[in-house]
Formats: C-alpha cells, structure tokens, sequence
C-alpha cells in the first residue's frame, strides 16, 4: 500500500449486523480516546444484501454497550461501487470477506483482511452469529485488540516525513 494519507476507512463483513458494525463502533472509540475523534470516515458494510436496513444484531449491541460503545444506531448496508474509491482503507474480517472485495474492485490495495492489517496476523475474525454471548464477547477482544493496533498504526504512519516513497511496511 502507497504512503497515501489514510483518512477514511470501511470495515466490512457478511451481513454488516455483527462484525463490522462492532469493529466500525469499535475503532472509533479508539480513534477517539487517542485525541483524533472526527478526523477520519469510518463506515461499515456487508458483502451481502440480505440484512440491508437492519440494526446490528442485539448480541454485538450488548456486548459493545458493556463497554461504553452505543452502535444501536447503525444500519447494515451493502458495499458500493463507490466505496472502492470513497474509502482509502477496506477492512474485510475475514478472507471470504477479502475474496468477495477483490472480486468486485480493480482497487485491490485498498482491501486487507482486519487482523492481518492491523497487526501482522493472518487470521480471521470468525463469525459469532450462530453462537452464543461468549462468542460475541471474545470478537469483541479481538476487534479492539486491532483497533488498538490500527490506530498506532495509522498514528505512526500519519507521523512520518512525506518522503513520496512507498514502504512495505505500512
């Protein structure tokens, strides 16, 4: 990925009920904490259509309020063409997420699986949707152990001299 400035951002999942809104929710609390707060779009979307309109699902609602993140007000929405070139970062949560991103964009470098992205792990988050509140709870630790590691991330790349080369490490 070129050292383009990252300002904006989509997490992206299945249906955008469960994952996504949560990483969604999630990174902008972080972001916030951090001192930076509206300084970066964020988003969240699902590779499918079948929850278009729908609130996020009570599980990742409960477990995000445990933690003071109200995420009650999103509404799942599918990706759009546009978002390939309205986003500067597409996070899939996982690799079937990542392959159904790749197939519909040219823009590939824009797309990363989440965990891997964020902090070097080539791993999924895994879909608690037909699972119980524990599963909820542990995609919730995942999500903002990456959170925490994106935004120093992205922090630390924001903090680099505009040399106009691109690094393999960022």
């Amino acid at each position: 990925m070129s050292m383009k400035p990252i300002n904006s951002i989509l997490f992206v999942c299945l249906g955008n009920i469960c994952r996504s809104p949560l990483a969604e929710g999630v990174f902008r609390a972080v972001w916030a904490e951090r001192g930076r707060g509206r300084d970066m779009l964020l988003d969240s979307a699902a590779t499918s259509g079948w929850e278009v309109g729908s609130a996020p699902d009570p599980r990742s609602i409960a477990v995000a309020m445990r933690h003071g993140i109200d995420i009650s007000g999103q509404r799942a929405r599918k990706v759009r063409r546009e978002d390939f070139s309205r986003f500067d970062l597409i996070l899939g949560m996982d690799r079937s997420n990542v392959a159904d991103l790749e197939a519909l964009t040219p823009a590939r470098d824009r797309v990363h699986l989440f965990l891997e992205f964020a902090h070097g792990q080539a791993r999924d988050v895994p879909d608690p949707y037909y699972d119980g509140e524990d599963a909820f709870a542990s995609v919730y630790r995942m999500i903002r152990e990456a959170s925490e590691a994106l935004a120093t991330r992205l922090a630390a790349r924001a903090s680099l001299p505009d040399s106009g080369q691109a690094s393999s490490t960022m």
